[in-house]
């Protein structure tokens, strides 16, 4: 059953391209040209099929690549393929293609698909087809296929599965409605709000001061949160380390030197007059006086400004000196107070100019920052000297030298640390020394490890050190805030108790302490220094109600002062509803989408060759 081009709705044809548009922008942008997936030692083309249809290697190692990419850039870094093995990108890339080849199988088993004039519209409309002149360019077109290893019949085959996919897709996709009794339990939840009155308690509102706990309150304490006062298992790391901040001290400074730093920042330490200022450009000279004269009859700046479809930041020039200003600097500097100037020239056109404030200017002597230069010369003196000892310190360790002669040799700081996530030595404030900590098994050779200042270290496992208590006499401090929290915690536990018994006999609320009144909130609403569980009680309460709201860290009680049911009419929530309508019918539609293509492949069967599958992976490598 052929399916002619011009009777598809526009929102179908959208979906028929959107598939292919994708993965062929993809590999553009991925730079995939030459890719060259078409032979593993064995024959084998495909990585599986369904039913009819097979999954060629070229399309898996393609879209596993945009996949690979697209996360990277989402993320912000790239990653190999291990790592995209392991987060299970390849999953989802072979879970897709089995998808649309279950499409592809239904949609010739029932004899769908477009006509050539259908193929040749969409082909010539694709932006990565067009030439310089905006129009297709045949030339550009074998070009950019020739790049991703392409031919024009697989392409163009492709293509027009991809377009009968989008008609099938959009049959059974299309034409959901959401039900209204769904919507409008919906609208109800979300546009609920309710009003409240918050009471939080703190030590000072007890009615007498905790007491001070003793020694046997505090032992007892320990024995039942021996957890909490436990060391965890930590490695224990011997390590040398050459650090900047250490090295730097020892550093000659060459005064010479520092007078030339300082030089060659000088736009740092010695800055002119500036001025705050705003420049907003007209078309022409008589529309910027016009405008002028009305700022002159009182009319105020900001009103122009919004007048012009603009906002004050759109036309903020920030702090400028008079050589950032050209010709306008003049009349600008000239002002003593703010105020308006202009019509002047600018780059743009003639502009009016408010200046908002005088900075003065600014100088720092060298006798003023030479101590700061001095730092930052020698620390980056310190860096260097690293830098060139880095390969002295490879083939020491290479050449099997221990970390005790490296350090006395290279002068390096020795130390000895128990590592645990926990751990708070300074050496230990550096990821790069925390990875290597966390990664070192027994037996590993040293090796020099680069820290992000610059710095090196190098360490070794000593032993695994066991999980094991902290004598109570060094942690007795501790113990005792840990006590103090708790007993905090239980005696305002109990004054809210009491408290909101006495409410609820008639007593006013806010003699007990400051309130805070929220006069309207939703459910997904913010209330600061309030705990997450606040709101979802408050949803769940009668008006009038008060509850005792209790967590680890903050103890109060909340009063429902009142429940505004939703607006049933109004610009709002007719949009609120049409909002919630369309994810309903996105959601049932995509739900009914997953079900048939589900039902498609696991009717046509699905056959995966896993040996194809590992030799595209292979090719990443």
């Amino acid at each position: 059953m052929a399916q002619d081009s011009e009777t598809d709705s526009p929102k179908r044809k959208r979906r028929g391209t959107s598939l292919m548009v994708w993965l062929l922008m993809a590999m553009l942008i991925a730079g995939l040209g030459g890719f060259g997936v078409t032979n593993y030692g064995t024959g084998v083309t495909a990585i599986g099929s369904v039913g009819g249809r097979e999954i060629d290697v070229n399309q898996y190692a393609r879209a596993l690549q945009s996949e690979i990419s697209a996360f990277g850039a989402q993320v912000g870094t790239q990653i190999g393929v291990q790592e995209a093995l392991t987060l299970g990108l390849d999953g989802k890339v072979r879970q897709q293609l089995v998808t649309a080849a279950a499409l592809d199988d239904e949609a010739d088993r029932i004899g769908l698909s477009v006509g050539d004039a259908r193929v040749a519209k969409e082909l010539t409309s694709m932006p990565a087809f067009k030439g310089t002149s905006g129009n297709f360019d045949p030339e550009t077109y074998s070009f950019t296929l020739e790049r991703n290893n392409l031919t024009k019949a697989e392409f163009e085959a492709t293509l027009r599965d991809d377009l009968a996919r989008a008609l099938l897709q959009g049959a059974v996709a299309g034409g959901f409605a959401s039900p209204a009794p769904l919507t409008d339990t919906l609208y109800a939840y979300i546009a609920e709000r309710r009003g409240l009155t918050l009471l939080a308690l703190g030590e000072a509102d007890l009615p007498a001061p905790l007491p001070e706990p003793a020694d046997a309150e505090l032992q007892a304490h320990y024995d039942a949160n021996i957890a909490a006062f436990t060391k965890p298992e930590a490695k224990r790391i011997t390590y040398a380390a050459l650090l900047p901040e250490t090295l730097a001290a020892t550093m000659p400074v060459d005064e010479a030197e520092l007078r030339k730093l300082y030089d060659e920042r000088i736009d740092e330490f010695v800055k002119p007059e500036r001025r705050l200022v705003e420049r907003l450009v007209f078309a022409t000279e008589d529309e910027a006086k016009t405008a002028k004269a009305r700022i002159d009859a009182g009319e105020g700046f900001e009103a122009i400004v919004a007048e012009r479809g603009l906002k004050l930041i759109d036309i903020d020039l920030g702090d400028v000196s008079q050589a950032d200003l050209g010709a306008a600097a003049e009349p600008v500097f000239a002002l003593t107070e703010p105020g308006v100037v202009g019509p002047l020239p600018s780059e743009f056109g003639p502009a009016l100019f408010r200046m908002n404030g005088i900075l003065a200017a600014q100088e720092t002597s060298f006798d003023d920052v030479k101590t700061d230069l001095t730092l930052e010369y020698q620390q980056d003196a310190a860096r260097r000297t690293i830098g060139d000892r880095l390969e002295a310190i490879d083939d020491a360790l290479a050449g099997g030298a221990t970390l005790e002669e490296l350090a006395a040799e290279q002068k390096m700081e020795l130390g000895t640390l128990d590592f645990s996530a926990q751990s708070d030595a300074k050496i230990a404030g550096y990821p790069a020394f925390r990875e290597a900590a966390a990664a070192v098994q027994a037996g590993d050779f040293a090796e020099a490890v680069q820290l992000d200042d610059g710095g090196l270290v190098a360490l070794r496992l000593d032993e695994i050190v066991p999980a094991a208590p902290i004598p109570f006499a060094e942690t007795r401090d501790a113990v005792a805030e840990s006590w103090r929290k708790e007993a905090l915690r239980k005696a305002l536990s109990a004054r809210a108790t009491t408290i909101k018994t006495e409410v609820e006999g008639g007593a006013n609320l806010g003699s007990y302490g400051i309130l805070s009144v929220t006069p309207e909130i939703a459910r997904d609403g913010f209330i600061e220094k309030a705990p997450e569980s606040l709101l979802p009680t408050v949803f769940k309460m009668a008006e009038g109600e008060i509850q005792v709201i209790e967590t680890p860290d903050f103890v109060g009680l909340v009063r429902l002062d009142r429940i505004q049911a939703p607006a049933s009419e109004g610009e709002s929530a007719i949009a609120l509803k049409g909002a919630i309508t369309a994810q309903v019918e996105q959601a049932l539609s995509q739900d009914a989408f997953a079900l048939f293509s589900a039902g498609l492949a696991s009717k046509a069967g699905i056959t995966l060759n896993q040996s194809a599958i590992d030799a595209v992976h292979a090719q990443f490598q």
